[in-house]
Formats: C-alpha cells, structure tokens, sequence
C-alpha cells in the first residue's frame, strides 16, 4: 500500500519562504515511506487564525480520506491559537485514522507508539490554557469593577422596550 501524505506549510508573511519548510518535509517523507504520493497545502497567513485556506483545504480533503498522515515542520506552523483549538485539529485528525507528526519536534508523532501519550498532555495542557484564560477574564472583570465599572445589562433593561429605547437593540430590515 502507498502512504499518501499530506504537507503543510505556513508563513506569517508574503515576504517568507515556504520553500525550506517544503523541501524539508518533502524529503523526510521520501525517505521514511518511499514511494509515497504526497498533497501540498500551503498558507502564508498567521497561525492565530483559526480559519486559513490551505489549512481548510487540507481538513476537508482529510474528511475526505484523501492521505494517511500530515506533515508539519513545527507545530507553531500548524497553529498559533491555543492549545486547545491545536489539540481538537490533532484529535479530529486521530478520528479520522490520520497520523500526524511534526519534522522539529520529533515527540509531536502519532504515527508511533507514545501517541496516546502525546494526546494526553497536549489535552492537560489544553485544560490548564483554558484555566488561565478564565482566571485573566475574571481579574480584568475584578479590576473593571474596581475602577467603578458596572457590569452586565442595565437595570430594568429586560423589558425590551426600554432596551429599544435606550439604543441597545438594533433593528435589521
């Protein structure tokens, strides 16, 4: 059977290479599956965008089955925002049966045997992002209040005519 396998590239700006990511993953997948069909999916935008066109791509061709593992150079490149949401790509990509693995990090590989294991501590790492982004939320809610701020709907603003009134609702046609 031919491993068919997916490359990714990315790049902050147009000014970057993807060529010396390309090349690389390019010959580290020649010689671990020789004989390989490889699929390029490339993007030169930042990795905190959650939504990118050759990221996109390349999930919908893996709903598709069209490959059997993803390349990466780093796991920076796959994604920027937040361990969380780069944990649910890796795992949606363990659902589909796709193997991934990352060229500089040779532990981010799900294509051997710690692959449970490496799942199991981006997952703890994921909880301890999604602690700390609740605790900043609630010391910048602290701090508002401390500063006098009110929070929250203003009073009586349940009714929806006062809501109207006030200018909190908007009106679409």
């Amino acid at each position: 059977m031919v491993v068919r396998v997916a490359l990714y590239v990315r790049v902050s700006t147009k000014g970057q290479e993807l060529d010396s990511q390309y090349n690389d993953l390019l010959v580290f997948a020649r010689r671990h599956w020789p004989g390989c069909t490889v699929l390029f999916y490339k993007d030169v935008v930042s990795g905190k965008e959650k939504s990118r066109p050759g990221l996109d791509g390349l999930f919908c061709d893996a709903r598709n089955y069209r490959f059997d593992v993803v390349l990466f150079w780093a796991l920076d490149r796959l994604s920027r925002a937040g361990t969380l949401h780069t944990l649910q790509m890796l795992q949606e990509l363990n659902n589909l049966g796709i193997g991934w693995k990352s060229l500089q990090e040779q532990y981010l590989d799900s294509t051997g045997g710690f692959k449970d294991a490496i799942i199991g501590i981006l997952s703890t790492l994921a909880k301890l992002e999604r602690e700390r982004m609740s605790e900043r939320t609630r010391a910048g809610l602290r701090e508002a209040r401390r500063r006098g701020k009110v929070l929250g709907r203003p009073k009586g603003s349940k009714d929806r005519k006062k809501r109207s009134k006030l200018g909190y609702l908007m009106r679409y046609k």
